[in-house]
């Protein structure tokens, strides 16, 4: 019994160890120019995550911008500037501080803040007309930001 309790604490420690290198939301430390140098997981992206998080989900980055390695996608909208060759427009560190806080690069751009918890005015619970109520969670993960910020640096021009 005591080799099991052991095992589980151990287990527990090292899953804390895990998300211990991810940036929390409130520590992003952005640069004037609304960059972020740091990963905000403390890993890799994976670029086949992040080419899913465009499509769907709480990214579902095309239901506002064009993005041709994509085409085979429907509906991409034309809300936000198209995002071929987004990598020779940016840097890594711009493309992460765009997806975490576009506010900070684009003042009143529509485009969602994905890495962000508080700041928020009349925060609303689902579609209830309700007030949101405890913690709020970020529209994307540490590790989902670095996975689109990835994908993103795949798009080159042609």
């Amino acid at each position: 019994m005591k080799k099991i309790a052991m095992t589980v604490a151990a287990l527990v420690a090292s899953a804390g160890l895990a998300s211990a290198g991810a940036v929390a939301p409130g520590d992003v430390a952005f640069a004037e120019d609304g960059s972020v140098a740091q990963s905000l997981s403390g890993a890799a992206g994976d670029v086949e995550n992040g080419r899913k998080i465009m499509n769907k989900g709480a990214g579902n980055c095309i239901a506002c911008h064009q993005v041709t390695a994509l085409s085979h996608l429907l509906f991409h909208g034309e809300i936000g500037p198209t995002l071929d060759g987004a990598a020779d427009r940016w840097t890594q560190a711009e493309l992460r501080g765009i997806v975490a806080n576009a506010k900070n690069v684009f003042e009143g751009s529509m485009m969602p803040s994905f890495y962000k918890t508080t700041g928020f005015i009349r925060l609303g619970k689902a579609y209830t007309g309700k007030a949101h109520e405890g913690e709020v969670m970020p529209l994307l993960t540490a590790q989902e930001i670095e996975d689109v910020v990835s994908f993103l640096m795949t798009l080159k021009e042609e």
